[in-house]
């Protein structure tokens, strides 16, 4: 088989299409939207930044109200405080006053009761009595005569010597509390 010659084609390569004025429309729109769309971003961020402005003008503005109301707060607690404390303290002097009386009234009942016990017992039981009158009555004295801060003092300083015996006598007195406010039991 023989060859033919063939004629060399000529290939013409693409010429880019002239611009047209669409395109150059299209070139001038998207310059304006991004010029629009710079500007919208600049109004978010200045509405951003008054928006924060505000926030925190707001804030402070509650803050204030809070640190107003809180210091009234503290003070009416302070004041509370202050006039439940006078408030215990007198009622911890007539306490004090009322079981002086008490224990005074009961060591003089058992001294006029001495000659009783004399009679009835013996004078062994009665200078019992008598010597147990005259310490109540001294005991009353000496209760009557000191501050409610020495009393405290001297509280505290029983319990560290002998703190079983302040537990025992703290449980005995707790359970005839319990007993005086118990009540009879309904049949």
């Amino acid at each position: 088989m023989a060859k033919t010659p063939t004629a060399p084609t000529k290939t013409t390569a693409a010429k880019p299409a002239a611009k047209k004025p669409a395109a150059k429309a299209a070139s001038a729109g998207s310059g304006e939207a991004k010029v629009k769309f710079a500007k919208a971003i600049e109004e978010a961020k200045a509405g951003a930044t008054a928006l924060t402005a505000d926030a925190k003008a707001k804030a402070e503005g509650y803050r204030d109200q809070l640190s107003a109301k809180s210091t009234d707060w503290v003070d009416e607690a302070k004041d509370i405080a202050g006039q439940a404390k006078v408030r215990a303290a007198d009622l911890a002097v007539d306490g004090k006053a009322k079981a002086s009386d008490a224990i005074a009234t009961i060591g003089k009942l058992v001294g006029d009761n001495a000659t009783t016990i004399d009679e009835k017992l013996g004078t062994r039981y009665g200078d019992y009595a008598r010597t147990a009158a005259r310490t109540m009555q001294e005991s009353a004295a000496k209760l009557d005569s000191k501050d409610i801060n020495e009393l405290g003092d001297d509280a505290k300083e029983f319990v560290r010597k002998s703190p079983g015996l302040a537990v025992g006598i703290a449980a005995a007195v707790g359970f005839l509390i319990a007993r005086l406010f118990k009540g009879t039991p309904k049949a």
